[in-house]
């Protein structure tokens, strides 16, 4: 590619590990065009990004194991899709990554004596003491086995944020910033390059996103880089997609041959971006 430092800046010091990427490949391009991919071709677009086809094929195989894919065989051609339990978990990802944010009306807290801090803040709960979380009440489910009530606003509502770490959360959104401010200060890309900085763009952002609580506005400080970090994320993801979806079109192979460049659902992800 002729724009591979654009890349390998923003590459440098990113946590790309093959799994984790092979994940953002199949939420971002592959499930809203059948969710069906050729071996080869997750092979070719993990290069771009310095993950050899040894890494990818070991990743593979243990996302296998640990049901996240299945994979199936045509002629000589190997294929996988995401297990149903993967295609959840990004299913509710994406509608963090690409869906108007769902405003919270009021907390919940839950009494969760199964649930371990760490359990809780993958969920993007804040630990209030002892077995007590809360979250911005958006009417999720509670864990099995928790109990559940909510609360109104209290009189203080920034007091509230002293429950998370918002302070590395921050930090994590200034790097994100700082690292793709580039590619949006840059010239006409290729379709090749396009495609890789979206999925590089997509994987940075669901790294930060999923971790966000996504407080309300007064409970944040003044600073807060999240909304600048959406803001560059939406501008992006509709730039880059035109082209990117040229090489989708054109590269992207599944067990039925092409995947085409555009489907219903990832216009509807545009749309929502827009």
């Amino acid at each position: 590619m002729a724009e591979e430092p654009l890349v390998t800046a923003v590459l440098k010091d990113l946590d790309v590990r093959a799994a984790s990427f092979i994940v953002t490949i199949y939420g971002d391009v592959v499930v809203p065009r059948g969710g069906v991919l050729w071996t080869g071709t997750l092979i070719e677009i993990c290069d771009r990004v310095g993950i050899n086809e040894s890494l990818v094929r070991t990743a593979v195989s243990r996302l296998v194991a640990a049901n996240r894919l299945r994979g199936e065989r045509v002629g000589r051609h190997s294929y996988y899709r995401l297990d149903a339990s993967a295609q959840r978990e990004f299913d509710q990802a994406a509608g963090l990554l690409y869906a108007p944010e769902v405003p919270g009306s009021g907390w919940q807290i839950l009494h969760a004596p199964g649930l371990s801090p760490d359990d809780a803040w993958r969920q993007r709960m804040g630990h209030m003491g002892g077995s007590v979380f809360i979250r911005p009440d958006r009417g999720q489910t509670p864990p099995d086995g928790a109990m559940c009530f909510h609360a109104d606003d209290p009189a203080d509502v920034a007091q509230v944020a002293q429950f998370w770490d918002l302070t590395a959360l921050d930090a994590r959104y200034a790097d994100f910033l700082s690292r793709f401010s580039p590619v949006a200060a840059a010239g006409r890309l290729s379709d090749e390059c396009s495609l890789v900085l979206r999925l590089l763009l997509v994987h940075a952002f669901r790294g930060v996103v999923l971790r966000d609580p996504r407080l309300p506005a007064v409970a944040l400080p003044p600073d807060w880089k999240g909304h600048a970090a959406r803001s560059l994320f939406r501008m992006l993801y509709l730039r880059l997609t035109p082209p990117a979806e040229g090489w989708i079109g054109a590269r992207f192979e599944g067990a039925g041959g092409r995947l085409p460049d555009q489907t219903p659902i990832s216009i509807g992800r545009l749309q929502s971006l827009s």
